[in-house]
């Protein structure tokens, strides 16, 4: 690696962009320049190389039209940029790099030697295709020079200048696709289910801590109770990152629209609290989303998700096919990677209930952590706060 390129990778760096990387075919000589330079760690989340076609299909989770395309590096991107968004840190950029290559082989090929390159960010996508001068270098050539690019691609999508030299000659000129995304293109793509979360970090609290703590809800509206008992459980857990998450999508009504998104949105802008949106109603759908987590819930959630209670005994049908023995797996699965629920008390059938009222199988116990009554209680619902201010 030269001077010029050593420099290029210092200052990406030095930017807050987290990434994870896709290659398949080449390319991947730029992992290890950026291993090579002190601050990986700041940049580099994964890096996944899906070599063969039987891991690319399990990567892609489906087979593509052409393992070498354009199109398969932008789904390899994407794959990249929404694995990304879980693991960065919150509020932190996140970049996801694909690269499908067809370059120099031991066997002579019929076709082009050419390489696409996708980045994808939070509002761009940004493709480049170069087709190599056939003959011209050998495998190592080939590889270094499409390495260059990946590496000039990253620089960019981290918004480095960069005045590296590229050693493509002037006929192998990229042909390039850039779109860009604005705020609500991007709700848009979360709703249908293309990215997983967005994360609004209006906090000015930002934290590298690796666990979230996370207080699901509607917060339609968001109320005092919302915001007290987040401080509750943060005190309790003593660590992590404090965050509300609302999902777009509802297992029971149809998804919100972009606009019900921003207004609900707005309320944590206004009172400095970061929120998540998210595509997933479901916790264990969630759990698998934010594993570590410490999700913040009420009584009565907990006795849904348990199924103790006959006013929800239609949720062990929804949720576990009416299988006792798949709700034991589920949590138990929400419990392997790590995630917990502290549950504060809640009035539940005209009765005031904490989670040792509850009846947990002995498998589950360590997975609900009380919050005592005497640390947060508050009986009012958002619902009937709607009520008093005449929203319903």
């Amino acid at each position: 690696m030269d001077a010029s390129a050593r420099a290029m990778v210092e200052a990406i760096h030095a930017t807050p962009t987290q990434a994870v990387l896709h290659f398949a075919g080449g390319g991947s000589q730029a992992l290890g320049w950026l291993m090579s330079v002190p601050g990986a760690s700041n940049t580099v989340l994964e890096a996944v190389v899906p070599y063969s076609r039987m891991s690319l299909v399990q990567l892609l989770g489906k087979v593509p039209t052409q393992f070498a395309s354009r199109q398969t590096a932008e789904d390899m991107a994407l794959m990249a940029y929404n694995r990304a968004i879980v693991l960065s840190n919150p509020g932190f950029p996140a970049l996801g790099v694909g690269f499908s290559g067809s370059l120099a082989s031991s066997r002579p090929k019929l076709g082009d030697h050419r390489f696409h390159v996708s980045t994808r960010t939070s509002d761009q996508l940004l493709s480049s295709t170069v087709t190599l001068s056939k003959g011209m270098r050998t495998r190592e050539q080939e590889d270094k020079v499409s390495s260059q690019f990946v590496l000039k691609a990253i620089a960019y999508a981290c918004k480095v200048p960069t005045t590296f030299i590229s050693e493509l000659t002037d006929s192998e000129v990229p042909d390039e696709y850039k779109l860009q995304f604005n705020e609500d293109q991007e709700l848009e793509q979360l709703i249908n289910g293309e990215i997983c979360f967005k994360v609004y970090p209006f906090s000015s609290d930002f934290s590298t801590a690796e666990r979230k703590i996370i207080l699901p809800g509607s917060f339609n509206p968001l109320h005092d109770g919302h915001l007290k008992l987040l401080e509750v459980a943060m005190n309790i857990l003593g660590e992590g990152y404090p965050c509300f998450e609302l999902s777009a999508v509802n297992a029971d009504k149809p998804p919100l629209t972009v606009s019900e998104i921003k207004r609900r949105t707005m309320q944590f802008e206004k009172v400095g609290k970061t929120v998540i949106i998210s595509n997933q109603p479901y916790f264990y759908k969630k759990a698998e989303l934010f594993p570590g987590s410490a999700f913040v819930i009420g009584a009565d959630t907990a006795a849904r998700l348990i199924n103790t209670l006959s006013s929800y005994e239609t949720d062990m049908s929804k949720y576990y096919s009416g299988d006792y023995g798949r709700m034991l797996e589920t949590l138990l699965g929400c419990k392997s990677i790590g995630c917990v629920f502290l549950v504060a008390g809640r009035n539940i059938d005209g009765k005031f209930k904490v989670v040792d009222d509850l009846d947990i199988p002995a498998e589950l116990r360590d997975l609900f952590i009380p919050i005592p009554p005497e640390k947060f209680r508050m009986d009012i619902s958002s619902t009937q706060i709607r009520k008093a201010q005449g929203m319903l």
